[in-house]
């Protein structure tokens, strides 16, 4: 096994194995790790090579020929048939002076370069964003189970006081069958989202090669910062900053760049070039005729008619060109309501946040007093178990709520082209061990 790829196995299995991990740290295996950014970093390799192959066409040409022949020979000559061998061998070398189309392809193949680099940090955001998206699935589902659980231990205590209400006949057998039901749909609600959980499990575990550990959590309470700037002001951002957009628009450059070239195809080229030859030939007879030849010179070449292939190219790049400019367009719109849409979602997740966060409050205070009028005999089993239904589903919604606060406020980095790892730094200020919560 490569050295390199062992060390990364190795240091990702030290990572899972170590304990609580965070989201920069669950980021990091899934760079060593997943195939789908390990594609995209070979592609960006790929890449850097278009400079060399468009600067080849500027520099010298230089090619060796040989060759060994046995030939016959039929001469109505006297004594001219013969058989013998030849041999011969021959250097040439030719270096461009004036070719205006290998100029603009060098040119086209440093903004090539550009859209591979662009390309690959799309796949690095696309890298954080599905990352993040599993890391708050997995505590979603967590977060849910725990809060099923806490709502079962709080069905068996009204469970059991049903029971023996009904026993000393306080309480009829329906309270009994109400909590009993409302404990076995607790049950079959934790079985399903256990199996959610083990699924995303396994699809975080897709991304960084190894079953995750214990995963940080947020803590409470969630501090929420409010966004900087106007939607309109974000969605200019994106326009100018989208990786997708940068990306067209260097396609632009190149489609601009290749009517250029085809219409280079017209001029006239202009070589250096230089030979060296040698060949050894048997003439008449016995006669030796060995020949040495060297050349060096100018070869100028001007296309007169081809057809009508240069003209019909001219006008497909032309096309190409119109192309790449409506693509721009569509990307930059692209860009902005991606922008609005990441915008709007941080705005209301923030309003949604805080409103479940006094939902949360009210029900949990709905509970406490349904509880206490049913001691007091003006409330029944049934509210109660409502009561904590209620909670139960403010609590599941907040957490989702808080997460989806933050997927969208990575969407809104990466709409405007600047998400990157330290966004993971600053959601990892919200995220604590277990056993520091």
């Amino acid at each position: 096994m490569p050295l390199k790829p062992l060390f990364l196995a190795l240091s990702l299995t030290l990572a899972t194995s170590a304990g609580a991990a965070n989201l920069t740290e669950v980021y990091r295996s899934a760079q060593a790790y997943d195939a789908t950014f390990a594609s995209a970093r070979a592609a960006y390799r790929a890449g850097q090579e278009a400079v060399a192959q468009g600067r080849a066409g500027l520099l010298p040409n230089v090619a060796l020929d040989g060759n060994l022949r046995y030939n016959s020979l039929d001469s109505s000559l006297p004594g001219g048939d013969a058989d013998y061998d030849s041999n011969g061998a021959s250097v040439n070398a030719a270096q461009p002076l004036f070719r205006k189309q290998n100029w603009v392809q060098y040119a086209q193949a440093k903004e090539q370069v550009k859209i591979a680099a662009r390309q690959f940090e799309v796949a690095e955001q696309d890298l954080i964003l599905r990352v993040a998206q599993a890391y708050f699935d997995v505590l979603l589902s967590q977060d849910t189970i725990a809060f099923i659980n806490a709502q079962k231990a709080a069905i068996t205590e009204q469970l059991a006081a049903a029971k023996r209400n009904f026993e000393v006949g306080t309480a009829t057998i329906t309270d009994t069958h109400e909590a009993q039901a409302r404990y076995d749909l607790a049950l079959a609600q934790e079985i399903a989202e256990q199996n959610t959980l083990d699924i995303r499990l396994r699809a975080l575990e897709k991304i960084i090669g190894a079953p995750p550990g214990a995963l940080d959590r947020l803590a409470e309470p969630v501090r929420l910062a409010p966004l900087a700037g106007t939607i309109e002001e974000w969605a200019d951002r994106a326009a100018e900053g989208n990786l997708q957009a940068e990306i067209q628009r260097i396609a632009k450059t190149i489609a601009d760049q290749e009517v250029e070239r085809n219409r280079a195809a017209r001029y006239p080229t202009v070589d250096a070039v230089a030979g060296y030859s040698v060949n050894n030939n048997q003439a008449f007879g016995n006669l030796q005729v060995d020949t040495r030849a060297a050349s060096v010179g100018l070869e100028l070449n001007m296309p007169i008619y081809q057809g009508g292939l240069i003209s019909s190219r001219v006008r497909e790049a032309v096309a190409n060109q119109e192309k790449a400019r409506h693509d721009l367009e569509a990307a930059i719109r692209d860009a902005s309501l991606q922008a609005r849409e990441a915008y709007l979602n941080v705005s209301s997740g923030v309003a949604r946040v805080r409103a479940l966060e006094q939902a949360l409050t009210s029900t949990q205070a709905q509970l406490d007093s349904t509880k206490l009028g049913l001691d007091v005999g003006v409330r029944t089993n049934l509210d109660v178990l409502n009561a904590e239904q209620q909670v139960l589903s403010a609590r599941r919604d907040l957490a989702a709520a808080r997460y989806e606060y933050l997927l969208s406020g990575l969407a809104l980095k990466a709409a405007v082209g600047t998400l990157g790892p330290a966004e993971l730094l600053e959601i990892d200020q919200h995220l604590h061990p277990v056993a520091a919560r």
